[in-house]
């Protein structure tokens, strides 16, 4: 027989015209060059687009849109520039229809599940302006003036100003403009990522969308500073300055300084109160987070009796949010001050069915067990990378009767899930999508899995 013809590879830099007819799990436009697959950013199904070969592999290419030719019957205009929203050129309800399609294909084709157990997709509250956190980051704008907004798509080093954040609330972006009208009029220098001079980085804001409370967060280089005269500029509770001498991109690390103000914010979500520190991990989306809460809870199936553990507890959202109906929740977090945080929460709810400690899951799980027993069920709520096969082994080994699993990343749920099924003897009851980030291709689902008799 004759051998099979390989397709070329473009090559990395060339433009070509391709035809979208699919999205990856992630978000991409799917298109084929005479089999060879390629993953276009910003191209959706249907269209015909120009796009710019990035990295370029054996089997498949990843590239940019650099122009679209014709679009696609679904996509629409787009309402703002914004590298944070880019599927908001597709009506919500196809949002919805892909993002479900995309947690049931993980399920099947990753996890091995012939027939997912899924529930409809719950969609947004506000499908505009709910982040209640935005990291903005300063940079040289085109025209010469200090810009503060996103890193543009594909460029590590470039940042495009705006003038509206479509997921942000009005409040935080009339934040976000008078601190740039503010450093603009000291003729402070933005943080160059390549030679690492300069001194503006970034700025953090937090809105209790529930209590009205901001925080505001200025991440410069080492060097003089006085934001103190900014404060009474902002109509915020806290203003904290962080000075990082690190080269890396992150908000995080350095030393940290309350301005003015407090150092925390209070949010509620449902009847209880969180008060979150400047770098504590808090859903990002407060309406939907009550919802997503309620879906777990709804899905431990909680008498009041049970002993709950909660992995990656974080500042105690979850396991503070069921301790009115279990015998005590258990939480455990690597992070000592969101545990610290947790431990407040607690206080500050007049929780006392609930116990907080620091610990890594992977070898604080046995000592957990020793310390409080074997629990009925297991709350998990992991990063996006998803739990390693030596934590799952953990969760097995702890024997809970039902296994409550809050995931943002359905293709780490999915192998999973497969693990605890096929090694720890437990069934996928059901999986329900939640859509906690509209115009955007993320979507977080919860999974119950109970055990086989």
């Amino acid at each position: 027989m004759p051998e099979a013809v390989r397709p070329s590879k473009p090559q990395r830099g060339s433009e070509i015209d391709l035809h979208v007819h699919d999205l990856a799990q992630g978000g991409a436009g799917v298109a084929r060059l005479d089999g060879y697959v390629v993953f276009v950013q910003g191209g959706f199904p249907g269209d015909r687009v120009r796009a710019r070969i990035g990295k370029s592999k054996r089997s498949y290419a990843e590239a940019q849109m650099v122009e679209l030719l014709e679009p696609g019957p679904d996509r629409i205009e787009a309402r703002s520039e914004h590298p944070g929203a880019p599927w908001q050129v597709l009506p919500y309800e196809r949002q919805l229809e892909e993002k479900e399609r995309q947690v049931r294909e993980a399920l099947e084709r990753i996890g091995g599940f012939e027939s997912p157990p899924m529930k409809p997709i719950v969609p947004a509250v506000e499908p505009w302006r709910y982040r209640n956190k935005l990291e903005y980051s300063f940079g040289a704008g085109e025209d010469g003036q200090l810009a503060l907004g996103f890193h543009r798509r594909g460029q590590w080093d470039a940042i495009d100003d705006i003038e509206e954040d479509v997921l942000a609330s009005e409040k935080i972006d009339a934040i976000r403009l008078a601190v740039r009208e503010w450093c603009r009029g000291r003729e402070l220098k933005a943080y160059d990522r390549g030679d690492h001079s300069g001194f503006l980085r970034n700025l953090v804001v937090r809105e209790g969308r529930r209590t009205g409370q901001i925080q505001a967060r200025i991440v410069t280089s080492p060097g003089k500073f006085y934001p103190e005269d900014l404060a009474p500029e902002l109509p915020v509770q806290g203003l904290l300055w962080t000075a990082a001498e690190g080269v890396a991109e992150t908000t995080r690390g350095g030393e940290t300084k309350l301005v003015a103000g407090k150092e925390w914010i209070e949010e509620r979500v449902g009847d209880l109160r969180f008060r979150i520190s400047p770098e504590a991990f808090f859903q990002t989306n407060t309406e939907m987070a009550e919802q997503l809460y309620a879906i777990a809870a709804e899905g431990a199936g909680l008498t009041g009796k049970e002993k709950v553990f909660d992995l990656f507890c974080g500042i105690g959202t979850i396991g503070l949010s069921m301790s009115g109906f279990a015998g005590h929740v258990w939480g455990l977090e690597q992070v000592e001050e969101a545990v610290r945080d947790a431990i407040r929460n607690a206080e500050l709810n007049g929780i006392d069915n609930a116990s907080f400690f620091a610990g890594d899951v992977r070898t604080a799980m046995r000592p957990l067990v020793e310390e409080a027993g074997k629990p009925d069920v297991i709350v998990i709520d992991p990063p996006r990378a998803g739990l390693s096969a030596k934590i799952v082994r953990r969760v097995m080994e702890a024997e809970a009767k039902r296994i409550v699993y809050v995931s943002c990343n359905p293709t780490t749920l999915a192998p999973n899930a497969r693990q605890l099924v096929d090694d720890g003897g437990y069934e996928l009851k059901t999986v329900t999508p939640v859509d906690m980030f509209p115009q955007t291709p993320h979507i977080e689902a919860v999974a119950v899995l109970d055990k086989v008799g």
